[in-house]
């Protein structure tokens, strides 16, 4: 006798229809499956033509579950998943059985992340297993029709994606089958708010005998935090294991029967939400980590530490009547909140909507106490009614920001943006959305960035995702609920704390390709970019990259090297890694970046080609997208499935479109010359003017300090050491004329030795009072301060910081070089020390070529040499020891016993240094230098030395 096998597939959002597959030919007897290990759970996933197929096993003892009215019972529920550098893999695995006396349906009904890219889905039904596979859309539209037309057992899945997708499979079978469900979908975890937010949904619907949520986390980078919050209820505390190490961690949530129960005797289960991890990873570099592997490489770049720039931001609130109710409640309360989040240093104005625009202020205006608290009163007083004209709300914000502009009230250094809430269609005015759209791009300046948050379903998500990302910004649906404001606030918490503007990563382009997007408008805190593309390792051995940025009026050229071949070591050892990370990654954000352009291109004619790439990709890498369709079909291919995503102009394009920025303006100013710098003027770029190492004509200040004065018209070095304590401050370089101070403030040893404490410069300070700018150099961070503004630097990178015709450059774990136009050079060396060493500390030494054009009222420890002395040295003769000759010294006046030695030059060798003979004036260089050396001690980092 046959069995009628009835399927219903959906993949689709609440509330769209289904389409029946009617499956018949199904034998008459089904034979018992093989038996599987005591979980239940297949071991390994099978290739076969390209597509994953699971082998037919048995689940051995399938008694003892709980099943509801409809004796169906779901033997086990399995979620695995690993992160692998921000690249999730996620597999959702159902094992169900009909235990009823009759045929009836089985539901596998499951959410996958927006912006996840679905790759694969099987289904085993007693034994015939289905697979799936990845094909053009008319192609697959076309294999169905035909097998529909042949009378061959058809459906069709559709989907349309919202925040979340559904995947939802319905399945008519008869008494006693068993049926396993898999779906396997990858997607890249984006860092909000300073932490990573992997969300998997575990909805079940029932008790499972066997239950698991398995994540895996594997970071090259290192492992900040790892953080599991009960977001499935207090109901299991307790039960999520988290193993943490360096780089990996290991998240188990294994629930028994009885801890699913929603109480002691309840057959239902309390399993029924999202199951969050969080975690960051560990920064050494501001200029980003390089992941390179497998011919691909990653670039993450997340800089911390920099202060914020400040915003003039103006708020366009619909208040249209449809936004009555909770929806205009909920958006008062979080416009309060975020108003009340403004710093000193923002602008901001008001704009609500509905058939008229009203301007609470018709200009930006500081973000004083009196000012927010005016606006959250005007907010307060809104009532909605009326239709919405969105084509004026947003030209007269344009209007305000480029009125501000021309009239030179904003900071150079502040980002401008638009903010637009609304929850429906325009009404009133304008209606074509093509000329809204069109409008709005020609008003708006280069510089400002428009951000749409939509509010419900009603609103046409697909056009403020288009023109947010036409414009330089993002778009986010907000579901109109009793979470709207804490949703708005959080969008709000993701744009307002810009760190960076015009930031362009750059790459040796004869050894990469098929780079990603690499320049970006904005870099918010807490974020982070991401940048792709294939790499020839075969022919190289390191990849570096620059990345340039502004931060304020400051230029910032950041530099990373990286060995092709680091990882390769590490990922081949840890069996859950997945070795494609770098492709799935570099792919993801490929095909994501295609979806943006398809749908801000200005011609049919690009339309078409973006959409001719789009559809080899997703063949080549075995995603379902807007433009390819997922077979499902049995082995013998007589009953065949369609997953298919026609586009809905209500729901969006697509999954998976992110709100991208075009690229930021391409300034080719070089560093090194295959490098496209932004903003960064030629004549300021380095080279750098640090003095020739070859060269030991310079004056420096290095271990405990020695002090080395070259005198270029004698041709002479003269030594001598300063013994001083811990804390103190010594005066290197005071000059009134040009306005330059070098100061550097002491540090101890950990302990005494032969009863002496040796001291070294552990942070140095430079103060460029004409230019208002001061440098920190310590053994930790580099900084640069302008007023309140600060950029630090740490000597884990490698870059360049410009600001004011003043350039830091920084060597990694080697040396700074500050150098101001054509005047002046200094450098800055850095000297670890093992950490755990008894006795030393790390240090600093500082290097400074007489060549300065220091102003003849410079003085300080090194600075009044400035002005070369006369010096006389005669009557040389054997000192204490043969190698080290005593001589008289003349200078200023004084007669100086003097004894011949050697100190160190590091520049070419910061271990051992190189050998510099010179004259060593003992007692602290009294008598060659003006004084005492005490009279060189200053009370702050940036102070003027006295004049006596």
């Amino acid at each position: 006798m046959k069995h009628l096998l009835c399927f219903l597939v959906l993949f689709l959002i609440s509330g769209v229809g289904g389409f029946d597959l009617v499956i018949d030919e199904i034998p008459d007897e089904v034979e018992n499956l093989i038996d599987l290990e005591i979980d239940g759970f297949p071991s390994s996933s099978k290739m076969r033509n390209g597509r994953y197929q699971r082998s037919t096993s048995d689940w051995g003892y399938v008694g003892d579950l709980v099943e509801d009215d409809d004796k169906i019972g779901l033997y086990s529920y399995k979620v695995q998943s690993t992160i692998t550098s921000r690249l999730a893999n996620t597999m959702i695995q159902a094992k169900m059985v009909n235990n009823a006396k009759r045929s009836q349906h089985i539901v596998f009904d499951v959410q996958v992340p927006k912006g996840a890219f679905i790759d694969n889905f099987t289904m085993d039904v007693n034994g015939i297993t289905f697979t799936s596979k990845i094909r053009e859309k008319a192609e697959a539209r076309k294999m169905y029709s035909q097998a529909k037309a042949k009378g061959k057992a058809a459906g069709i899945v559709r989907s349309n994606a919202l925040d979340m997708e559904n995947f939802k499979t319905e399945v008519n079978v008869p008494p006693g089958t068993r049926i396993q469900f898999e779906l396997h979908y990858h997607e890249m975890i984006r860092r909000k708010l300073s932490s990573y937010e992997h969300v998997i949904s575990v909805k079940p619907g029932r008790l499972a005998k066997h239950m698991e949520v398995d994540v895996r986390i594997i970071e090259p980078q290192g492992l900040r935090y790892v953080h599991v919050p009960n977001s499935l209820g207090d109901h299991f505390d307790g039960i999520t294991t988290i193993s943490k190490g360096e780089k990996k961690a290991h998240i188990s949530f294994k629930p028994t029967m009885a801890q699913q129960r929603k109480c002691p005797t309840c057959s239902s289960t309390a399993v029924d939400g999202n199951f969050v991890v969080q975690y960051d990873v560990n920064r050494e570099n501001t200029g980003g980590e390089l992941e390179i592997f497998n011919g691909y490489f990653i670039h993450f770049f997340a800089p911390e530490n920099l202060d914020p720039l400040p915003k003039n931001i103006l708020f366009v609130i619909d208040v249209s009547g449809s936004m009555w109710g909770l929806k205009m409640k909920q958006t008062i309360e979080a416009m309060k909140a975020i108003l009340s989040e403004l710093r000193a240093a923002d602008q901001f104005s008001l704009i609500d909507f509905n058939h008229n625009v009203r301007c609470w202020r018709d200009n930006l205006v500081s973000a004083t106490p009196a000012q927010v608290e005016d606006a959250k009163k005007y907010i307060q007083a809104i009532h909605p009614n009326g239709g919405t004209n969105i084509n004026e709300a947003l030209l007269r914000a344009t209007f305000i920001l480029n009125e501000a502009q021309n009239l030179g009230m904003l900071d150079p250094n502040s980002v401008s943006m638009i903010v637009l809430v609304s929850d429906g269609d325009p009404t009133v005015g304008e209606l074509k959305l093509t000329t809204i759209q069109k409008n709005v791009k020609q008003s708006i300046k280069d510089d400002f960035s428009l951000f749409c948050l939509g509010i419900g379903f009603d609103v046409d998500y697909d056009f403020l995702q288009r023109i947010a990302t036409d414009n330089r910004g993002m778009a986010q649906r907000i579901f109109g609920n009793q979470e709207t404001s804490a949703q708005m606030k959080n969008f709000y918490n993701q744009v307002s704390t810009p760190l960076l503007k015009k930031i362009q990563f750059n790459y040796p382009q004869e050894s990469v390709s098929d780079v990603t997007q690499s320049s970006f408008h904005n870099y918010f805190g807490g974020s982070e970019i991401v940048v792709a593309g294939k790499v020839d390792t075969e022919n190289l051995q390191h990849l570096e990259s620059i990345v340039t940025a502004t931060a304020g009026n400051a230029e910032l050229v950041m530099e990373t090297l990286r060995d092709v071949e680091e990882l390769d070591g590490f990922m081949k050892k840890d069996k859950y890694a997945d070795p494609e990370f770098t492709k799935k990654l570099w792919a993801y954000l490929t095909v994501n970046q295609m979806l943006a352009e398809r749908n801000t291109a200005p011609t049919a004619a690009l339309k078409r080609n973006i959409t001719k790439s789009i559809l080899q990709m997703s063949l080549d890498h075995h995603i379902v997208t807007p433009f390819t369709a997922m077979l499902i079909e049995n082995a013998e291919k007589d009953e065949i499935m369609l997953a298919d995503q026609p586009k809905d102009p209500r729901r969006g394009c697509c999954p998976g479109t992110l709100g991208l920025t075009p690229n930021a303006p391409n300034n080719n100013k070089g560093i090194p010359a295959w490098a496209n710098v932004t903003a960064v003027p030629v004549s300021f770029m380095p080279e750098q003017r640090s003095p020739p190492v070859s060269s030991l004509s310079i004056n420096r200040v290095d271990n405990d300090p020695h002090f080395i004065i070259h005198l270029p018209k004698s041709q002479r070095n003269i030594c001598f050491n300063i013994n001083s304590e811990p804390g103190k401050i010594l005066n290197l370089v005071s000059d009134p004329g040009t306005g330059v101070v070098v100061n550097g403030q002491l540090v101890g040893a950990k302990k005494t030795e032969n009863k002496k404490l040796n001291t070294y410069f552990g942070k140095i300070g430079f103060y460029f009072k004409n230019k208002g700018l001061k440098v920190e150099i310590t053994t930790e961070t580099i900084t640069l301060k302008d007023g309140s503004y600060s950029i630090p630097l740490r000597w884990s990178d490698t870059g360049h910081i410009i600001r004011k015709q003043l350039l830091i450059s920084v060597k990694k774990e080697s040396n700074v070089t500050i150098t101001v136009g054509e005047e002046m050079s200094f450098m800055v060396l850095l000297h670890r020390v093992w950490k755990n060493h008894p006795v030393n500390v790390d240090f600093l030494g500082i290097y400074i070529p007489p060549e300065n054009q220091l102003s003849p009222e410079a003085h300080g420890l090194i600075g009044q040499f400035a002005s070369e002395p006369e010096v006389y040295i005669h009557h040389q003769r054997p000192g204490q020891a043969p190698e080290k000759p005593q001589a008289t010294m003349e200078v200023k006046g004084n007669k100086l016993t003097v004894t011949r030695g050697m100190q160190k030059d590091y520049r070419t060798d910061r271990v051992l240094g190189t050998d510099v003979q010179c004259w060593f004036v003992h007692n602290s260089g009294k008598g060659f230098i003006d004084g005492h050396y005490k009279d060189y001690l200053v009370p702050h980092l940036y102070s003027f030395l006295k004049k006596p």
